[in-house]
């Protein structure tokens, strides 16, 4: 007898709102508003009906600024993240609902009340991306300053992270309630927890570091990792490496999803699909975006250079800080180094340097190539599937659902429906209330 065939690994699929970045293209005439309520539905009911896990929100607690000028891609007045996906409960049934919360500038007690409240207007749909912000002029916002050294950010979320969840599980169902008694480094919280245990018990944790100590973190507490490695070689050396961390914390490779965030464009040809992808770059990175990419590296004025000129012969200042309320370059000497020589090898001015070494990995081409290439990163185990990034808003998903999702249904790699109620049970993860490690 011949062998069977592999069974498809199914895909999992979340959509990531577009805004504050520069993959969004504002030019565009069919992009809408980045603020009105209208386009938060459109974009998540559009998930929802491609049988989405998650809709998901980033967020920023302070305009970030460039030369002392507010960033041209920063928007003034994006509504507050959970308050918006309270709102979102109420005009979807099944749809994940995902909300970047930072650890460092809120108190384990207020949010934890917070994320346990969407889960139960939600029905069991609450997701938290637990961010770390490090940076003093972020605390500048914040009453005592804010600032955490690099060094803390990490202990203080995950002692963060551990608080949340005895207040959850401080209210077991058909038990009485038990109080937090919670002394660390970082908090003391001592008392009775105001909230029912909620549908999901514990809300999804979703977690995007990519340092040592962010994939150890993950490991060691996320549900789902949301990376940038998007190359099918980086990303299963990311899958393995991570995946690989988790035995130490009793867990199994089913109990953390790792979705990197990735962009697409569809054409009805290969050639047609790569045209707009590079008009949508061209879009994404004008020239006075490029000049900033460059700025934020070499740390210095460069708006005397021509953007469509070679790159400054100049090295970068180390200390040199031109933009506020972004992460910092690790080694910009390095990275100015790389960019050079690719500049050199493939003869690229300063905007084409930076469209080339800027944009997320992308799924190019025709609906049937994209579906399949899609299923291929997901079976060879570089992720265990995706969260879309579309460049435009609200409508940016549109296509997909429409053309490519029933591919992936034909090919036996995503679901046709969904099958539970709650985020846990799209995702497949383990109940919170069973210890790890056990069925």
């Amino acid at each position: 007898m011949s062998p069977q065939p592999r069974p498809h690994k199914q895909i999992h699929l979340a959509a990531h709102f577009p805004g504050v970045n520069n993959t969004t293209v504002w030019a565009d005439p069919r992009s809408g508003s980045q603020i009105d309520f209208s386009s938060f539905v459109h974009l998540a009911r559009t998930a929802e009906r491609g049988l989405f896990d998650f809709f998901f929100l980033a967020e920023g607690l302070r305009l970030r600024e460039h030369q002392g000028r507010i960033h041209d891609l920063d928007v003034l007045g994006r509504p507050e993240s959970l308050t918006l996906l309270n709102a979102l409960a109420a005009v979807t049934e099944r749809l994940g609902l995902a909300g970047t919360v930072s650890a460092t500038f809120n108190e384990p007690y207020e949010l934890a009340r917070r994320f346990a409240s969407l889960d139960h207007l939600s029905g069991g749909r609450a997701a938290w991306n637990v961010v770390t912000t490090s940076d003093a002029f972020t605390g500048e916002n914040f009453r005592r300053g804010g600032y955490l050294d690099r060094a803390d950010r990490y202990t203080r979320a995950a002692e963060f992270l551990a608080t949340a969840r005895e207040l959850w599980d401080s209210r077991p169902v058909d038990e009485p309630p038990r109080r937090v008694d919670h002394q660390g480094r970082h908090f003391t919280v001592r008392g009775e927890f105001g909230v029912a245990r909620s549908p999901q018990g514990h809300p999804v944790v979703i977690q995007a570091g990519d340092s040592p100590e962010g994939r150890e973190f993950a490991a060691s507490a996320a549900d789902v990792v949301f990376t940038r490695h998007g190359g099918l070689a980086a990303g299963r050396d990311f899958y393995a490496d991570v995946k690989g961390r988790l035995p130490a914390y009793g867990r199994r490779p089913a109990d953390l999803k790792i979705m990197p965030g990735v962009t697409f464009v569809l054409g009805d040809t290969l050639a047609e699909a790569q045209e707009q992808a590079a008009e949508i770059r061209r879009q994404q990175v004008s020239p006075q975006t490029a000049l900033v990419a460059l700025e934020q590296v070499w740390g210095v004025d460069l708006s005397s250079y021509d953007p469509d000129g070679p790159l400054p012969d100049i090295d970068p200042d180390p200390d040199g800080e031109l933009a506020r309320g972004r992460v910092r370059i690790a080694d910009p000497q390095a990275v100015a180094d790389r960019w050079r020589a690719l500049s050199r090898a493939k003869g690229l001015s300063i905007r084409e340097t930076v469209i080339e070494t800027t944009g997320r990995q992308s799924f190019i081409g025709t609906p049937q190539s994209v579906a399949r290439e899609m299923a291929d990163f997901v079976r060879g185990d570089a992720a265990d599937g995706f969260i879309l990034v579309p460049h435009l808003t609200p409508g940016g998903l549109d296509s997909f659902v429409a053309r490519v999702v029933p591919l992936l249904q034909e090919r036996g790699a995503y679901r046709t429906e969904y099958t539970g109620t709650t985020l846990r049970s799209h995702l497949g993860l383990p109940d919170p209330a069973r210890p790890v490690g056990k069925d």
